[in-house]
């Protein structure tokens, strides 16, 4: 805080924790003369969820749950940065199709964190409507995504080496139908929203920031592309297979709240162009191809005591949805071959001794996957910038050492510019318009 000597009489109000649209987690302290605001401090302190030391203490695998609750309205962004970070220092290649696949998962994730941001932030500034359309369209892609996953938020999707299973049957049609209900919801609420004159006087203008104090802040994403600046790590830095695809960088002129909404609406569009793109370049999985007779575990189990174990060949593993497409006939385009890393096939798990004990071994504390000693930064295009994962192996079978760059920290430390000299009430929609997510956020 400023403590020079104020011309007028200013006066200290909290906002938050418990303040509704400070998320329960945050709280400023606002140095304010009437109701505009002289001076902010921002405390960020009230939640720590320690990722990364509870890292530290799982094996490397494992460590893909905790990644969920990073940012989680966009989890599968989370779980594919950090498992490229140990296949970076593990030397692991992921097979085409799972990369295809990796991608459409990430663009899944970036549209819901997207609608989430815009719906309730316009939710918080009156347009209850807008919400409601953009929320509906959010369960739509939650649906797919647990469809995909076996859950909705908490997706625990990506393995080092590959991903947990590939798409399901009938996905990319499921998928289509999705976008075009997306897309309706996203014209709906242009419609509603872009042009309202409430609306836009209380987002036009408000929560600026310059495209120098961006960049000096290290700030990315969305809310330095409204400055003006296209940097975004797809493009940048690419990954995955976003060098082969055709999409445009938005971005703003102003750096204001009204841009920030632009901007990411009409990511949300880029990013279905992706996910098309993807199904149309992927190379096809066996499971499209080949359809073959399925058992149960316990019918596998049966068949080896009897030493029938020559049929198994024949024979796909039936499993609950959870498991579904980490069979034999679905592997083969989405994970990496190395067996030191990856788990077999459930058809092997249940079928023959040395499925069994590959598997055992690697989900064993202290055998599991072993990374070689060193350190390795990977970073991807999150929801709301640049999320990088910093990895540090001794080479025993979990991290050293994970340490996480969130994108919005480095907008909540540029949060005081934003707000000194506005109004207590241009605070909603500039804070809005950061999407500070808290299990991200934790120092």
């Amino acid at each position: 805080m400023n403590n020079a000597p104020r011309a007028h009489k200013t006066f200290m109000l909290n906002m938050g924790p418990q303040h509704p649209a400070m998320h329960g987690i945050v709280r400023l302290v606002l140095e304010a003369e009437g109701e505009l605001i002289r001076d902010v401090d921002v405390e960020i302190g009230y939640l720590h969820r320690a990722f990364e030391k509870h890292a530290e203490a799982e094996t490397w695998n494992n460590v893909v749950p905790w990644t969920d609750r990073l940012n989680y309205v966009s989890p599968l962004i989370n779980n594919v940065g950090y498992a490229m970070a140990a296949e970076k220092l593990a030397g692991i290649e992921v097979p085409e199709r799972g990369q295809y696949i990796r991608t459409i998962a990430c663009e899944l994730s970036r549209v819901t964190d997207h609608l989430t941001c815009v719906g309730a932030s316009a939710m918080e500034l009156g347009a209850f409507t807008v919400f409601l359309y953009l929320i509906k369209a959010r369960e739509f892609l939650y649906q797919l995504i647990d469809n995909l996953t076996g859950a909705r938020i908490t997706t625990n999707y990506a393995r080092v080496g590959g991903v947990k299973a590939d798409l399901p049957q009938g996905f990319e049609e499921k998928c289509r139908d999705v976008f075009k209900k997306v897309r309706e919801a996203v014209r709906d609420s242009d419609k509603l929203l872009t042009k309202n004159r409430i609306f836009m006087d209380r987002v036009d203008k408000t929560g600026v920031i310059s495209k120098a104090d961006a960049l000096a802040y290290g700030i990315t994403g969305p809310f330095l592309r409204s400055t003006g600046v296209p940097y975004d790590v797809r493009r940048a830095h690419p990954y995955l297979v976003y060098d082969r695809l055709d999409f445009d960088i938005p971005v703003g002129r102003t750096g204001d709240n009204f841009d920030r909404y632009l901007v990411r609406l009409a990511e949300i569009e880029q990013s279905l162009r992706i996910m098309e793109q993807c199904f149309k370049q992927m190379p096809p999985g066996k499971h499209s191809l080949e359809v073959a007779e399925m058992k149960n575990a316990f019918e596998f189990e049966d068949a080896g005591k009897f030493g029938n174990t020559a049929l198994l060949k024949k024979y796909a593993a039936k499993v609950d949805q959870t498991l579904e497409g980490g069979g034999r006939l679905e592997r083969g385009g989405i994970d990496s071959p190395s067996r030191s890393a990856v788990l077999p096939a459930k058809e092997e798990t249940y079928g023959n001794i040395e499925g069994l004990m590959n598997h055992f071994e690697l989900i064993m504390w202290s055998w599991g996957i072993r990374v070689p000693a060193g350190e390795a930064y990977v970073a991807v295009e999150g929801g709301n910038g640049e999320l990088g994962f910093h990895i540090v192996s001794d080479g025993s079978d979990r991290p050293y050492r994970v340490r996480c760059r969130p994108p919005c920290l480095y907008i909540m430390a540029a949060l005081p510019i934003l707000l000194k000299d506005s109004y207590i009430a241009d605070i909603i929609p500039t804070f809005g318009s950061v999407n500070m997510i808290g299990g991200e956020l934790d120092r």
